[in-house]
């Protein structure tokens, strides 16, 4: 499944008691109309986002019990493999959820295909209006209004030291038997407008609060409060920096996968590194 929102009003992608999330809404809606005869598990994401944070890309599987048989609903047909048609399904689940999620596309997965293990790329956008008077009202919430000129070069200068294969526990939130290493594929700083700047930030995966905290230490760059260097300095520290941007300026725009014949071999793979705890 392919799905987008905003993520203003949630408390995040993850389910939660008592709070509003993504998963929530979703499985509320697979629960109502379900892609076949039950929905025996929880979907399965391929990035958990934070509160506030938006999707335009967001990935999302789920394991189906297909119908034996037609099933009673005369409204409902089912193909050979037991399952009913997929844009219909889409069509009755977003009648179901609320205007701030969209189902936009579904489809029978390949085989061995993991939402979240499977993937080799993610993909985020940060963006930034350096407008002295703030930000436009119509961009207000998925865009951060900074009050400060900022300095593409600088930005795109400091963030060149931070590509490749890193422990960047020090732009992380750590979780216990976490690892922190990633390869950053790239961090992209571009204007595009007069007073609007966006950041292209790619890696294999994100660690907690990873690309905001990146996104943090180089608008500190970008103003001119710190120097072209500390945020690799920060980053060999091995210490966190409390220099986090707010949520709202960040959205999940794509998540990459390898061709058909090697979605299971990647999974595999990457559930064996994120799993195993490290020291």
């Amino acid at each position: 499944m392919d799905v987008s929102y905003d993520g203003t009003d949630f408390s995040g992608w993850a389910r939660q008691p008592g709070r509003r999330t993504v998963q929530g809404e979703l499985e509320e809606a697979l629960a109502k109309q379900p892609p076949g005869a039950a929905v025996p598990r929880s979907v399965v994401v391929a990035g958990r986002t934070d509160a506030g944070v938006h999707a335009d890309g967001q990935v999302v599987h789920v394991d189906v019990e297909p119908y034996e048989g037609q099933p009673t609903s005369r409204r409902l047909t089912v193909d050979e493999r037991g399952l009913p048609d997929l844009d219909r399904m889409r069509h009755r689940w977003n009648r179901i959820l609320p205007p701030d999620v969209r189902v936009r596309g579904v489809r029978v997965a390949p085989e061995g295909f993991d939402a979240r293990f499977s993937a080799v790329a993610r993909r985020y956008r940060y963006q930034v209006s350096d407008a002295p008077w703030g930000v436009d009202p119509l961009r207000r919430r998925d865009t951060l209004a900074h009050g400060r000129p900022l300095d593409v070069a600088a930005l795109q200068e400091a963030a060149g030291e931070l590509l490749g294969l890193q422990d960047f526990a020090a732009y992380c939130k750590q979780r216990e038997g976490a690892t922190t290493i990633r390869e950053l594929q790239d961090f992209t700083w571009r204007r595009v407008g007069e007073h609007e700047v966006h950041a292209d930030v790619q890696a294999d995966a994100f660690c907690h609060s990873m690309v905001r905290s990146l996104v943090g230490a180089l608008l500190l760059v970008g103003d001119g409060r710190r120097d072209v260097t500390w945020p690799r300095r920060v980053l060999e520290s091995q210490v966190r920096d409390s220099a986090v941007a707010p949520a709202h300026g960040l959205t999940l725009v794509a998540v990459d996968y390898p061709p058909d014949a090697y979605l299971a071999t990647r999974a595999s793979q990457t559930r064996a590194v994120r799993e195993t705890p490290h020291a």
